[in-house]
């Protein structure tokens, strides 16, 4: 099966953001993709790209110890967009 990773999305909000330290969060099943994914963004950005590899368990399981290491931006993959209008 193909995936579109949307990483030219990705290196666009990277550059748009002018991040300098970049966690990657993504869920189990796009885990085995995480080398694919930093390699493209380290060759198209100037930043630094850490995986996060801990389990991952949708838009809202945001790992609070992100906060001690001082990144500029997360990415998370595969999980569903929330608004307010989604919640109402």
């Amino acid at each position: 099966m193909e995936v579109d990773l949307e990483l030219e999305k990705a290196k666009q909000k990277i550059i748009d953001s002018s991040a300098k330290r970049v966690c990657i969060q993504l869920p189990d099943g796009l885990k085995p993709k995480a080398g694919e994914i930093t390699d493209y963004l380290k060759e198209h950005t100037k930043a630094d790209i850490y995986i996060w590899a801990a389990s991952c368990y949708g838009a809202c399981d945001v790992p609070v110890e992100l906060e001690l290491l001082d990144f500029d931006l997360i990415i998370q993959w595969g999980h569903s967009h929330f608004n307010r209008r989604d919640i109402n």
